[in-house]
């Protein structure tokens, strides 16, 4: 499970997660290579074989889709994968990312926020029909993790049970993550525009999918029938890769789960926060800043510019390439997620300059595939729950909202604005190029109460909770019990089922239909429809409904929203719903309130 991370909830969201998700345990059981010749396959770095999973799925793990990014290669574009002698046993999955290790990248509890993860990170899994073999064509769906671009891996997925269910090939990555995947400094230099970007994240993303269309036929998928699929980060990454040119025609369809199209300039990414275009905390200026002036604590910020203005922009280069990753992630401080660098750049090469979603209804310069969009419906509650304005805690844990009506209220508008900006805004832009749509809601909330805490309360149905049910994989950890336990077994794996038949008929016939006879048929988005979203829940299951969010509807609904009782309580409610991904939709919502400030 994957949660986005604002920067303003990076605290609020490591408290949650380190309290009520807890450490994920020990790494996974490396099982044994298959006795069966049928997990055998050849790609051109040489032989491979796999094992057998529970579920009958094929399993192909630490598959390296590109060369190690380091030394001379860390801040570059990713390069073609080595060849190994003899036949590599994919047993284990590859080393994670650098990051700060969390529940919420799925770390095990004995390296919890310490750094973990190696450079040497570039790997996929394969999970494939356990009848598949090469040149089957099956559907590929390619997932992509979330984690606020910072924190995450692919090991933390496992598509057994999508794979054998629905018969098709699934793959999940990793990708750079943090400063080590974004970073935009002059002085690092490089040969080529790519090389320039400081989009190495979006590259590797880019280069896993030109793997799995060179490789993903002896696995049994058809590399022309690529869906990608993702989660929050993994959403946004999604947009970035559809606005992409280096991207065009590495896949036909594509579904955001609680995305959003957020993306920063190169200025914002690399200048200084006082510069006259200034860049954002945590710029790649900012950090050089700090390295010039590390052990000179008299070396104000005048004296730090100044340094910074004489330093030699190659030995600049170089010390920074020869930091070690502690090093690095030191000169953001000790936030307990690790660096809040800028992630996403519109780098005029890899990535256009202008915004994403300017760019979603034209197809020239947006990749015109059929698309899926949905958000939760009470995505912020993830954030709130831990929020002591908000919830009374003792010893870190949340036991209820000071207020419950105020809470439910502004999870409320939060989650309104969260689909309005992550589903149906875009979805009316895609619509405009003529391009198919389906639309989502997601309302699951049947956790009850566990240890005493009513989790259906304090969560319901919170950002990163579906995952589970998409991959019919509910083991997210020691803490599982408190999410999915025996008394919501019943409907919540038919759910499950339900939803992965609708996200693998997508990927088969680019159209979930009835999600293979599980549910009922699922209606695309029209701007005209009454009805046309597909509300996803047990009771009294799937079913279409209108749920579409406008901007003006949302301010209509707050304005005369008879649970506020002044100017400033409904102020106060958009600044919370917008606050973190407002930009032009909060400068609106004021002016039509009438808000100060």
């Amino acid at each position: 499970m994957s949660i986005a991370i604002p920067g303003q909830a990076r605290p609020l969201l490591a408290l949650a997660l380190l309290a009520l998700l807890g450490a994920c345990g020990s790494a996974p059981e490396t099982p044994p290579p298959s006795t069966e010749a049928r997990t055998i396959r050849q790609v051109p770095e040489g032989d491979l074989i796999g094992f057998i999973a529970p579920s009958g799925a094929q399993v192909w793990r630490g598959l390296p889709y590109a060369a190690p990014p380091t030394g001379d290669l860390r801040w570059r574009a990713p390069q073609a994968p080595q060849a190994w002698e003899g036949r590599r046993e994919a047993l284990a999955f590859g080393s994670v990312c650098p990051q700060i290790a969390s529940p919420l990248g799925g770390a095990p509890d004995n390296v919890m926020g310490l750094i973990w993860g190696d450079e040497d990170c570039l790997f996929l899994n394969v999970y494939a029909p356990s009848d598949a073999q090469a040149g089957d064509a099956l559907p590929v769906m390619v997932w992509i993790h979330g984690g606020g671009n910072s924190s995450g891996h692919s090991g933390f997925y496992d598509g057994a049970k999508l794979a054998q269910a629905e018969s098709v090939v699934v793959v999940t990555l990793n990708y750079r993550l943090g400063p080590l995947g974004w970073f935009h400094h002059p002085t690092l230099g490089g040969e080529s525009a790519e090389d320039r970007s400081g989009n190495y994240g979006t590259l590797d993303l880019i280069a896993a999918l030109r793997w799995v269309r060179g490789r993903i036929d002896a696995f049994g998928g058809d590399p022309a029938k690529v869906t990608i699929f993702g989660e929050s980060a993994g959403g946004t990454n999604i947009s970035s890769l559809l606005v992409a040119p280096s991207a065009r025609g590495l896949f036909r369809a594509a579904i955001e789960q609680s995305g959003g199209h957020g993306s920063v300039s190169l200025a914002e990414a690399s200048h200084l926060i006082d510069d006259p275009e200034p860049g954002m905390d945590g710029s790649s200026g900012e950090v050089a800043l700090t390295l010039v002036t590390q052990g000179d604590g008299a070396c104000d910020r005048a004296c730090a510019k100044a340094r910074l203005a004489e330093a030699d922009p190659e030995a600049l280069g170089q010390r920074l390439r020869a930091l070690t990753v502690a090093e690095l992630f030191a000169l953001y401080g000790t936030d307990v997620l690790g660096p809040n660098n800028p992630a996403v750049l519109r780098d005029g090469a890899v990535l256009p300059e202008t915004p994403f979603l300017e760019l979603f209804a034209d197809p020239a310069r947006s990749a015109p595939v059929p698309m899926m969009f949905g958000t939760n419906r009470d995505e912020s509650k993830i954030f709130m729950a831990f929020d002591p304005s908000q919830v009374t805690r003792a010893f870190g844990l949340p036991l209820w909202p000071k207020d419950a009506d105020r809470y439910n209220l502004m999870a409320e508008y939060s989650a309104r604005a969260w689909k309005l900006r992550g589903v149906d805004e875009p979805a009316r832009r895609r619509r405009k190029a003529g391009l198919p749509i389906w639309t989502y809601r997601w309302d699951w909330d049947e956790q009850g109460r566990r240890l005493g805490l009513n989790v259906t309360q304090l969560l319901g149905a919170a950002h990163g909770l579906e995952i589970p049910f998409v991959f019919n994989h509910f083991d997210v950890g020691s803490q599982s019990g408190l999410l999915y336990h025996e008394d919501n077994a019943e409907g919540r794996e038919r759910l499950a089922r339900q939803m992965m038949g609708y996200w693998a008929s997508f990927a088969r016939d680019l159209d979930p239909g009835t999600g293979g006879g599980l549910g009922p048929h699922w209606q695309p988005f029209e701007e005209n429809l009454a009805v046309g979203h597909l509300r996803l829940d047990t009771a009294p299951g799937p079913e279409m409904t209108s749920v579409a969010e406008t901007l003006e509807g949302l301010l209509a609904d707050l304005a005369a929203d008879p649970r506020l009782d002044s100017l400033a309580a409904r102020c106060a409610v958009l600044d919370n719903a917008f606050r973190y991904d407002g930009g032009d939709a909060l400068e609106t919502g004021r002016r039509v309130l009438g808000c100060q400030g």
